[in-house]
């Protein structure tokens, strides 16, 4: 029989029905989920009635702190008991850390809160008028209400002495930092070891110096100027430090891009390293002028304390917001004890200001340019683009 002769071979079956594929399950990393909640609810429940009985009932303690304490650590243990029921080991000890992480944050966070809190309570009844801002204590006595005088000339004062603080201390500052970065040498290391020394001077050794160096030893007075003196003591260190990170942070090809096209060193820092960190540089100077602002041991030494206003900081005393809060916090009168308490809250609203400009300038890294600079570049160069193409 050949080949033609075999009977037709039988259809062949159909192809096995292929099975949908089944939806793939995410696996999400990080987030909270129900499990999570309940946990840490069922630990914070179970820990503050357990406190609460020994705290309370058997053991002989007493005070709020105390009972805070003990309730947290028997949250940590209830925690990590009731996780262990659930989970492994390793994701028992990953979430507790977590949970430890979370709860200091929160704590931090509250006391931040609470501490604005007391102030902006204290203090609301004097800054809701506006002579608080418009006037100042030259013709207000201890007992006049709070609907006279204001702490007119300790902002004025602390403004004028903030802006010589900072007018000494940046150009030193970063000088100072441009020569440990970028220049060296032997001189380099005992001049960064000064400034760290100087970094955590106590500030009551800044305004005793400026006392016995520029007043008792140069015959100078009192002043807003010998104020700011000692806040540059303060602030320089600070400026310091932080602009020689920024400046360690600018990448070397630019320099050595510089250097190739036959720039000196000092035409390399003045228009290459320098514009490149000033976004760093400004945040190192926002920095050192909020730490400036808030002194008040340096200027209680210096610039002496006056009810009148004195919008010359080289000659007579000025007095400023901190050194204004020191002497009516502690007197016995509660119209005073309010407006120390209105200084306190304007001071803490200008620190946050000037923490808040650095962290908006300062949140590029070097180099990086801004959405507006990014624009202007493409401008420019799809005009150069279309200048190209009519000379063709």
């Amino acid at each position: 029989m050949t080949t033609l002769d075999l009977p037709p071979a039988a259809a062949a079956a159909p192809a096995a029905t292929a099975e949908p594929p089944r939806p793939e399950k995410r696996i999400r990393l990080g987030g909270v989920t129900a499990e999570d909640v309940l946990t840490v609810a069922g630990a914070l429940t179970g820990s503050l009635a357990l406190n609460w009985m020994l705290y309370e009932r058997i053991l002989p303690f007493s005070g709020a702190f105390g009972f805070l304490l003990c309730w947290y650590v028997l949250f940590l243990l209830g925690y990590f008991a009731i996780g262990r029921l659930q989970w492994g080991p390793l994701m028992v000890r990953d979430r507790l850390v977590s949970v430890v992480a979370w709860s200091s944050g929160v704590l931090v966070v509250g006391l931040i809160a609470d501490q604005i809190g007391f102030v902006l309570a204290r203090g609301l009844d004097a800054a809701k008028h506006l002579n608080f801002f418009t006037e100042s204590m030259d013709h207000t006595a201890a007992l006049s209400p709070i609907t006279s005088g204001g702490a007119l000339n300790a902002m004025v004062g602390s403004l004028e002495q903030l802006a010589l603080t900072t007018l000494f201390a940046v150009p030193l500052g970063i000088a100072a930092a441009v020569f440990m970065s970028e220049v060296g040498g032997r001189m380099a290391r005992p001049v960064r070891t000064l400034v760290e020394a100087m970094t955590a001077l106590p500030s009551i050794v800044a305004g005793l110096f400026i006392l016995g160096v520029v007043i008792i030893t140069f015959g100078f007075e009192k002043s807003g100027l010998a104020a700011s003196l000692a806040c540059t003591v303060m602030t320089m260190p600070i400026v310091t430090r932080a602009a020689e990170v920024v400046i360690r942070l600018v990448p070397g090809t630019l320099r050595e891009a510089s250097y190739a096209l036959g720039g000196s060193q000092w035409r390399t820092v003045w228009n290459v390293v320098l514009p490149t960190a000033r976004p760093g540089l400004v945040t190192a100077v926002v920095l050192g002028m909020a730490r400036g602002v808030g002194e008040t041991s340096p200027v209680l030494l210096t610039s002496g304390f006056t009810s009148q206003f004195n919008a010359d900081p080289f000659s007579e005393h000025q007095v400023s917001l901190p050194l204004y809060i020191w002497n009516y916090v502690k007197q016995p009168y509660p119209e005073m004890i309010s407006r120390a308490f209105a200084a306190g809250l304007t001071l803490m609203g200008v620190v946050l200001i000037l923490f808040v400009t650095a962290r908006v300038v300062g949140g590029r890294r070097p180099g990086q340019l801004t959405r507006r600079q990014v624009r202007r570049t493409d401008r420019s160069a799809r005009l150069a683009e279309a200048a190209a193409l009519g000379a063709h």
